[in-house]
């Protein structure tokens, strides 16, 4: 998508990716109190000591993967949060979704990408690790990995219109939310008729 390609416009949409999965994590940290979640090899021992905003950066500076693998990578995450209710995402596993969902999206997407060993070292883990994350992402999807043009259209829409509200003056953002639009939810999206629903990653 050539808009994509427009130098403004993937920092922004980093930055409010990066503010959206703080929320969404956030909130499953609380959670995390009251109801049981699985552990996986995605969950760390402690939380990173990097913001979730400076790994997205990293990975956006050094992953050298098209713009659009953000996007499916994000459809990635929003599936997966989907198919695994019972490991939600939080604060202790976000980091490694993160760069697992940008590596499998610049494999499925670009014709040239890097291999699993630079991605480790991008990510700041061991490419042993970043191998398990793959495949148990993979799994995780139930293999699910293509994007259809309206799925990704509907996605990108969403975060397109989310970022600009981001840069409106608050009296403007406050006037969407009394027409119901609520900054504070987020998806699922059904991928057959593009309506919300379940909202896994609501926070």
């Amino acid at each position: 998508m050539a808009e994509l390609e427009n130098p403004n416009v993937m920092p922004n949409l980093i930055t409010f990716l990066s503010s959206l999965f703080q929320k969404v994590a956030e909130s499953n940290d609380v959670n995390r109190r009251f109801k049981a979640q699985k552990v996986s090899v995605f969950h760390g021992l402690s939380r990173p000591t990097i913001s979730i905003q400076n790994y997205l950066d990293r990975i956006y500076k050094y992953a050298n993967c098209s713009p659009c693998c953000f996007i499916v990578a994000y459809v990635y995450l929003d599936r997966f949060a989907q198919r695994q209710p019972s490991l939600p995402i939080n604060s202790f596993n976000v980091h490694r979704l993160l760069i697992t969902s940008v590596m499998v999206a610049a494999k499925f997407m670009d014709d040239m990408y890097y291999n699993n060993a630079y991605y480790a070292k991008v990510g700041g883990i061991s490419t042993t690790e970043m191998n398990f994350l793959e495949v148990d992402f993979l799994f995780g999807l139930g293999f699910q990995l293509n994007v259809t043009p309206n799925t990704f259209n509907t996605y990108y829409s969403y975060l397109k219109r989310e970022t600009m509200l981001q840069q409106c003056p608050p009296s403007m953002v406050e006037s969407s939310l009394s027409l119901g639009r609520s900054l504070n939810h987020h998806l699922c999206f059904n991928e057959e008729d593009s309506t919300h629903q379940n909202q896994q990653l609501a926070v």
